[in-house]
């Protein structure tokens, strides 16, 4: 049944709110192997509830063990919500710098390498003014070689520093795989537990505009794949500091998956200091008949398609799973059994991706209480093309999500 949804509504394919807030004409290809938005007087920006403005001055609880008969009630659904309380509005890149600038302070063992990360602020200036107030050494400028730099991070973890490696862009990373795979996820294990390795891993990725095949990856699947590695995905600029916070306090080595088209996303946060939980997913809509698991930029796709669906008479349950290793079973599956139906919602790949393990994962504990089989809406299985309707084409438009629900509902 899931096969016929890879095309569905391909026609009308709406594009996402967040995705207007990057103007792929603004991008700049350097001489290096880095790119960046042009620095303008003003710029679009894109609130986690949707509306958009035009910005003249751009500046946990633990995971609870799963329950057999327990159901998650409309109540328990907005822990993670603070739209509705006092704090400061940031874009999601400056949630993301703030959280990692108040570890640098709270902790001098946080330090960062990558490429551009000192004085040039990184790729997307997530790393912004932090080598003037930390230094050269604690905010390190690497060569262009990501095998060395990830393996040198991994010692120094290693050595009881904690680390934060920044990809310019995911899809880099995969030159240093084997670093991230043969050492990071393994070297607790194989040291019988004499090394622990708390290091972040992070950077940009996913699905842009027009930033053509090789700046488009989509690698969730290829880290899941890796033992001993945890993996979260922020979608907000609330949880993009907490997990940022959350990760850097772990013992464990944890990759944080940026996506490109979120980072100008603009949330209110609270002043006080918080983390979010590293096993937990974030109910975003409580709803009766069909639940939609999604994360990252999906999450915004997934919430514009739940208005339709709502106008039609729908009640969606709305998860952005955040974790994408592990699961959180629990959340996941008390919505399961009060809704009886899945689909889930994501922008890696079809054939592997982090769609088909949570499938199996639901499948496996779940299968009882699914009334209909379980549908994955994936991107293609092609190269990210450069053209910009053949890319919004290969991607999960929100016309697709309305399809699927009501073919799951019938």
């Amino acid at each position: 049944m899931a096969a016929i949804f890879q095309g569905v509504g391909a026609a009308a394919a709406l594009s996402s709110l967040p995705s207007n807030s990057f103007d792929s004409k603004n991008i700049l290809f350097s001489p290096r192997r880095s790119f960046s938005v042009r620095k303008a007087p003003s710029f679009v920006v894109v609130r986690s509830d949707g509306t958009m403005n035009l910005d003249l001055n751009p500046k946990g609880r633990r995971a609870q063990q799963f329950i057999a008969n327990a159901v998650a009630t409309k109540e328990d659904s907005s822990a993670a919500s603070s739209s509705s309380k006092p704090g400061h509005e940031l874009l999601l890149f400056e949630a993301l710098r703030e959280g990692l600038e108040e570890e640098m302070e709270r902790d001098p063992r946080v330090c960062v390498m990558g490429e551009d990360v000192g004085h040039y602020g990184g790729s997307y200036k997530v790393t912004k003014g932090l080598a003037t107030k930390f230094g050269d050494l604690r905010v390190l400028d690497t060569p262009i070689a990501e095998n060395s730099f990830t393996g040198m991070g991994i010692g120094a973890a290693m050595t009881g520093l904690r680390p934060v490696v920044e990809g310019m862009n995911m899809g880099f990373l995969l030159l240093a795989f084997n670093q991230i795979s043969n050492n990071c996820g393994m070297l607790h294990y194989t040291s019988g537990g004499q090394f622990t390795i708390p290091i972040v891993i992070r950077g940009p990725g996913g699905v842009g505009r027009q930033l053509g095949a090789e700046h488009s990856q989509r690698l969730e699947s290829y880290f899941q794949s890796v033992p001993g590695i945890q993996m979260v995905a922020c979608s907000t600029p609330y949880n993009a500091k907490g997990l940022m916070k959350a990760a850097l306090r772990s013992e464990n080595p944890v990759i944080l998956f940026e996506h490109v088209l979120l980072y100008n996303l603009k949330e209110r946060i609270p002043d006080e200091d918080y983390i979010c939980n590293l096993e937990e997913a974030e109910m975003v809509r409580p709803g009766e008949h069909v639940t939609i698991l999604t994360y990252s930029r999906m999450r915004y796709h997934v919430m514009q398609a739940a208005k339709t669906l709502v106008n039609k008479g729908y009640d969606p349950e709305v998860i952005d799973i955040r974790s994408l290793k592990p699961f959180d079973l629990y959340t996941i599956g008390n919505s399961v059994k009060k809704t009886h139906r899945v689909l889930i919602v994501e922008e890696c790949m079809r054939t592997g991706g982090i769609g088909a393990s949570l499938t199996a994962a639901i499948t496996e504990n779940f299968h009882d209480y699914l009334d209909a089989p379980i549908i994955c809406l994936s991107s293609q299985d092609v190269p990210t093309p450069y053209a910009g309707r053949l890319e919004e084409w290969t991607v999960v438009q929100p016309a697709q999500i309305v399809t699927a629900v009501e073919q799951l509902c019938q």
